[in-house]
């Protein structure tokens, strides 16, 4: 199954214009989680408590792994994340916090090192920027996460930049970024 995970919230987003011609060109079904819908909350102390306690006791079935489960058995995961702020949406942090499960979507090595869980064979990471795009704090760190804590070795990048410069063609712009996904 492959998973669209959308923290566009913007009704007619250009990220989710770009993301969709990625899905279209895949050619598969897939799942759509849109983040603004899913009422995702940072985790509280209290929250937090409720995780170790399950996950100490090896009860990963419960109610609050369901996206973490849903996340480690996708066969690809493409996310679609507007370039805000130098990163991404805050919902997509809310999100990574949420599934971030040991013993779902990582383990830990006898030295302490993350080992991957997920099964996916790729991640592709989907924005738009109004200026220059920087990857530092968005496409970078997931790309970090995926490698070093999911076991998601592939990811790739597609993105449209520029798009609110005085002189240039957004359209155009994002247009020709769907004509060069590469995928």
């Amino acid at each position: 199954m492959n998973l669209y995970i959308n923290s566009c919230v913007r009704a007619d987003s250009r990220t989710d214009k770009l993301a969709r011609a990625v899905l279209e060109r895949l050619g598969n079904e897939y799942e759509e989680l849109f983040l603004p819908n899913e009422g995702l909350m940072p985790l509280s102390e209290e929250m937090l408590n409720k995780r170790t306690e399950l996950l100490a006791n090896g009860q990963t079935d419960d109610e609050m792994f369901k996206y973490a489960h849903q996340f480690a058995n996708a066969d690809r995961i493409v996310i679609s994340a507007p370039f805000w702020d130098g990163s991404f949406p805050s919902a997509l942090k809310v999100y990574i916090e949420n599934i971030y499960a040991v013993g779902i979507v990582s383990a830990y090595s006898p030295d302490g090192a993350p080992i991957g869980l997920c099964k996916a064979s790729e991640l592709i990471y989907v924005t738009t920027a109004g200026g220059k795009y920087i990857p530092d704090f968005s496409f970078d760190y997931i790309t970090a996460l995926c490698k070093r804590c999911f076991g998601i070795n592939n990811t790739k990048l597609v993105f449209a930049e520029n798009l609110d410069i005085e002189g240039y063609d957004a359209q155009a712009l994002l247009d020709e970024a769907i004509e060069n996904i590469d995928i």
